[in-house]
């Protein structure tokens, strides 16, 4: 299992949690049983195509998963995974 932390912004969307321990081998794993869970962050975090959203930004041990392989990022139980919204302002 690994440990998803999850931001306070999302936490209401997963019952205050401010983490939740997942199975999966990838990043995409760790969404899809997210999703399982808490289907009502779908939206949020994946576009109808079932890609990353742009406006999700999700890193695997302070590495933004764009720049690695995305969904496809190896994961390992003692990874740090965090999802960020964006956030937008002015």
């Amino acid at each position: 299992m690994s440990t998803v932390f999850i931001p306070t912004v999302l936490r209401p969307s997963v019952g205050g949690a401010k983490s939740l321990d997942l199975p999966g081998t990838s990043v995409g794993d760790l969404v899809h049983a997210l999703l399982q869970q808490h289907p009502g962050l779908g939206g949020q975090l994946l576009t109808p195509e079932g890609d990353l959203n742009r406006f999700v930004n999700v890193y695997v041990n302070g590495q933004d998963v764009r720049y690695l392989d995305g969904l496809a990022t190896p994961v390992a139980d003692s990874d740090e995974f965090r999802l960020l919204p964006a956030m937008a302002g002015g």
